[in-house]
């Protein structure tokens, strides 16, 4: 019986309960347009608490069609609370299937290629590292890997995006 608990298919996990390969990705918009569900952890490794943050993102054109919003939108379960949080971010889709990421308000954040299936973006800021790895799994789910250091952080933040309807 024991054996068979620890068999369970984990999300994102293959039936050995191992993550699977890259899933090649040709063209990072196409890919993620659409809406998908957010599951994410989110551990403070310096003072132990740890949240989840559920909610969903839509990846869409923007009015002048040039770019992709990326607009997340959940509850964050963190030190006893419950909150709202969002957070809007734009792609700017390149001919080469690639992206750039910016924040909102237009400042450059990373860029994005997951022509191999999995990408790793690098972006500091203040004295802060943060430190994505971004891994296709399949046509209907990506998983982010934030690893954030500094003098006052040191988080980890994992997500799951899963293709809604």
């Amino acid at each position: 019986m024991g054996s068979e608990l620890s068999r369970e298919r984990k999300p994102g996990r293959d039936r050995e309960g191992t993550a699977p390969g890259p899933h090649p990705v040709p063209d990072v918009a196409a890919y993620l347009s659409g809406r998908w569900s957010i599951e994410r952890t989110v551990a403070d490794l310096r003072n132990g608490p740890e949240g989840r943050y559920r909610g969903t993102a839509e990846f869409r054109p923007d009015a002048t069609g040039g770019t992709l919003l990326h607009h997340e939108e959940g509850r964050l379960a963190w030190g006893g609370t419950v909150q709202p949080a969002s957070r809007t971010l734009r792609l700017r889709p390149r001919p080469d299937g690639t992206a750039g990421v910016e924040f909102a308000d237009g400042r450059p954040f990373h860029d994005l290629d997951l022509r191999t299936g999995r990408w790793t973006a690098v972006h500091p800021c203040a004295a802060d590292r943060y430190e994505g790895t971004f891994t296709v799994v399949g046509p209907d789910e990506w998983h982010l890997e934030w690893r954030v250091g500094g003098p006052a952080k040191d988080q980890l933040l994992r997500s799951v995006y899963r293709r809604l309807g």
